[in-house]
C-alpha cells in the first residue's frame, strides 16, 4: 500500500489541500471544529503529516535540544515531560543530550548542533568551568537559548528556575525550629548556581537566629554515591551534626543509608531534609521531608519562553529570569 498523503486525506473530506495542511500548522485561522474533524480522520486512516518536507521549505528542522547534566535524577525526567509536552504541541521532535556534568562535553554537543540540526535549545548547566564562549556560537549562528534550572554567572539570556533563595532559608528555619543547632549542608560542585543559591539561603536562616556557619559542617562531596557516602560518614562521625539539609535528593538517601550503617536515628538523632522530586518521599522509612520542586512546570515555561524567542529574537521579556515556587513538605524525617 502506498504512503497516504495529505491530497487522499482531503479528498476523503472533501477539503482543499490548504485547509488539512492549515489544521496540522495549528493555524488559528481555520474553524475549530474543522480542524478536530481533520484531526479525528488523520487518526482513523492512520495518516502522519510529512513536518520534515515542510520545514525544509521554511530553512527549519522543527527540532529542539534538551542539554542536561543527568539522567538519574527524578527532577529531570520531569522537567524533559513539561519540556515534550509543549514541544509536540507545536509540532516540534526534541533530542535529548547529557553532559555527565562535564563542561567538555556540554561545549561539543553545542559544536555539534551549531550546524543548525535544531531551531532552539534548552539547557541546564554542567555546572563547572569558567568557559562558556560554546554558548556564543549558537548566539551567532542565530539559535536561540534557554536555561533551566541551573545557569551561569555570565549567562545573560533567559533562566527558569526555582525560589531556590527562599525554599532553602525555609527548609533550614524548619530546622531550626525542630530544636536543631548543628545542620549540615551537602551539595554536590558548589559551582552550580542552585548551589550557591541554596547555600545562601541555607546561611540567612542561620544568622538570623544567631548560630554561626561552621565551614566544617558544609561538605562539598562528589556525584558518585560510594564516594559521598564516605564523605558524609567522616562529616557525621567528626562534626556530630543534628540535622542534615541536603540540596540534592541523592545526598540525603546517601545520609540516610550512612545513618543506618553507624546506627544513628532518624529523625531523633539526625534529622534530614532535601530538595526533591521524588513521589516516593512518603514511602521511605522514616518519610523523608523534601523541598519538592515543580519540574514539570519549569519545563513547560522554559519551552513556551524559547519558542516565544524563536518567533521574536528582540523580545526583552524573554532575557528575564523566572522563579517558580517550589513546595515544602514536613515529614518525619525531620520533625521533633
Amino acid at each position: 500500500m502506498s504512503q497516504l498523503t495529505i491530497v487522499d486525506l482531503a479528498k476523503k473530506l472533501g477539503l482543499s489541500k490548504s485547509t488539512v495542511s492549515r489544521a496540522f500548522r495549528d493555524n488559528e485561522d481555520i474553524n475549530p471544529a474543522t480542524k478536530a474533524r481533520i484531526l479525528a480522520m488523520a487518526e482513523e486512516i492512520g495518516f502522519s503529516p510529512n513536518v520534515y518536507a515542510s520545514s525544509l521549505k521554511a530553512n527549519k528542522s522543527l527540532t529542539i535540544a534538551i542539554i542536561i547534566p543527568e539522567f538519574g535524577n527524578k527532577f529531570f525526567s520531569q522537567a524533559i515531560k513539561g519540556i515534550e509536552a509543549v514541544a509536540r504541541s507545536k509540532g516540534y521532535h526534541t533530542l535529548i543530550y547529557v553532559t555527565d556534568h562535564q563542561v567538555q562535553n556540554e561545549a561539543s554537543i553545542v559544536r555539534s548542533l551549531a550546524n543548525g540540526r535544531v531551531d532552539g535549545v534548552i539547557i541546564s548547566a554542567s555546572g563547572e568551568g569558567k568557559d562558556h564562549s560554546h554558548l556564543q556560537l549558537l548566539a551567532e549562528r542565530g539559535i536561540p537559548v534557554m536555561f533551566f534550572d541551573r545557569s551561569y554567572d555570565d549567562w545573560q539570556g533567559g533562566y527558569v528556575t526555582g525560589n531556590d533563595f527562599d525554599s532553602a532559608y525555609l527548609a533550614t528555619k524548619h530546622l531550626i525550629d525542630n530544636a536543631c543547632k548543628r545542620i549540615a549542608y551537602l551539595a554536590i560542585n558548589p559551582n552550580v548556581s542552585i548551589g550557591k543559591v541554596r547555600k545562601d539561603g541555607y546561611e540567612k536562616a542561620l544568622q538570623e537566629v544567631g548560630i554561626p556557619i561552621r565551614p566544617a559542617l558544609i561538605l562539598d562531596t562528589v556525584n558518585d554515591a560510594e564516594q559521598n557516602m564516605l564523605d558524609i560518614a567522616a562529616l557525621i562521625e567528626k562534626e556530630k551534626p543534628d540535622a542534615i539539609f541536603a540540596s540534592v535528593e541523592r545526598l540525603a538517601i546517601s545520609s540516610i543509608r550512612v545513618a543506618k550503617q553507624l546506627a544513628i536515628r532518624i529523625p531523633e538523632d539526625l534529622k534530614i531534609i532535601c530538595f526533591s522530586c521524588l513521589d516516593i518521599a512518603d514511602l521511605i522509612d522514616p518519610a523523608l521531608s523534601v523541598v519538592k520542586q515543580p519540574a514539570y512546570e519549569m519545563g513547560e515555561l522554559v519551552t513556551k519562553y524559547l519558542l516565544d524567542k524563536m518567533d521574536d529574537p528582540d523580545n526583552s521579556k524573554i532575557a528575564n529570569s523566572v522563579y517558580l515556587d517550589s513546595q515544602l513538605i514536613f515529614q518525619k524525617s525531620s520533625l521533633k
